[in-house]
């Protein structure tokens, strides 16, 4: 799947971001987590962070979207 326009390859979080025009130094700037990590997250790589990124990412993400759950863009 691609992102908007960008024709990059893009994760389930980074589809949801674009969906919602967010940008990955703001949430790397409200999770307290570094830029590369979520620009890892947000590509076309399935990969998941550990436990407590997670649960900084999920807090962040959660001020935007309270229903945010994990396996949203994650396997659990």
């Amino acid at each position: 799947m691609f992102g908007l326009g960008l024709g990059k390859q893009r994760s389930k979080l980074g589809q949801w971001l674009d969906r919602r025009g967010i940008s990955q130094q703001w949430l790397a700037d409200k999770a307290g987590v570094g830029r590369n990590t979520i620009g890892d997250l947000a590509s076309g790589e399935e990969r998941a962070p550990n436990a407590k990124t997670m649960q900084k990412i999920l807090n962040a993400l959660r001020t935007v979207d309270p229903s945010v759950k994990a396996d949203d863009f994650w396997p659990m």
